[in-house]
This record gives C-alpha cells, sequence and structure tokens, in this order.
C-alpha cells in the first residue's frame, strides 16, 4: 500500500501549493480543477476553479492536496486526511472495513469516476481516511 498525507486548503490550494514550490524546491506534478470534472455543477459558480485535487512532490516529500469541500476549514478541523491507495482490491476492503469498525463512514468505498475504487471515512479515534483501489 502507499501512504500519502492529503491536505485541505477551503480555497487557497493554489496559493499554498505555489508556495511549497518555492520553499520547499518542489513541483506539483498534477492538477485537476473542479470545472470540467463530474462534481462541477455540484458546487456553486464562484468555487469551480478551485483545485478538485493535486499532487506535489519535493525529492522524498509528497503529499496530495485540494481545495476541499465547503466546512470547518482554518479552525484546524478537516483540514487533514491520510491516504491509502494499492492495487489489491481485497486488501483495500479489508483496509476499509477494519478502519471504519467503531468509526464512521463519510464516502461508502464505491466505483470513482476515475477509475477503480475509492472510499472515506473517520475512525473511532477522530482520524480521515481515504481509501483508494486502482483495478
Amino acid at each position: 500500500m502507499q501512504f500519502e498525507p492529503y491536505l485541505f486548503f477551503h480555497g487557497r490550494c493554489e496559493e499554498a501549493l505555489n508556495f511549497y514550490v518555492k520553499a520547499l524546491r518542489g513541483e506539483i506534478v498534477h492538477m485537476s480543477r473542479i470545472a470540467g470534472s463530474p462534481i462541477e455543477q455540484q458546487v456553486p459558480a464562484d468555487q469551480r476553479q478551485g483545485v478538485m485535487h493535486a499532487t506535489f512532490v519535493a525529492g522524498d516529500v509528497r503529499f496530495m492536496a485540494s481545495d476541499g469541500q465547503p466546512g470547518p476549514g482554518p479552525d484546524g478541523n478537516d483540514d487533514i486526511a491520510l491516504s491509502l491507495a494499492t492495487s489489491d482490491a481485497t486488501e483495500g476492503e479489508r483496509v476499509f472495513k477494519a478502519l471504519s469498525e467503531g468509526g464512521k463512514i463519510g464516502q461508502p468505498l464505491e466505483t470513482a469516476f476515475w477509475g477503480g475504487r475509492f472510499g472515506m471515512l473517520t475512525d473511532k479515534f477522530g482520524v480521515q481516511w481515504m481509501v483508494s483501489i486502482h483495478e
């Protein structure tokens, strides 16, 4: 499995990524916007140019980022999730189920528009997890 932090910047993702490019001498290796995606119509028009998903790399440092969904924001809640990705469907399903025991499933593990499956949950300790199965 691959493990990466996933950071939510609540409308300031692109600004934050550009800051980290300079500060850490890294690069944005992928960035997609909400506009043009399958969720575009679910987002207010003034937020559609926001970052739906991005990947940042600086040497051995790697994280994913997004503007995230409107929500708690900069008060320290809902700013980070831990992402697990695997190509082993059985193991991905097992991990998702195990992490959700005693916690709360935010999005069931289901087919994602980019292929594979994806789900989100908060474990019983309040840690947010994102599980991707790349089949």
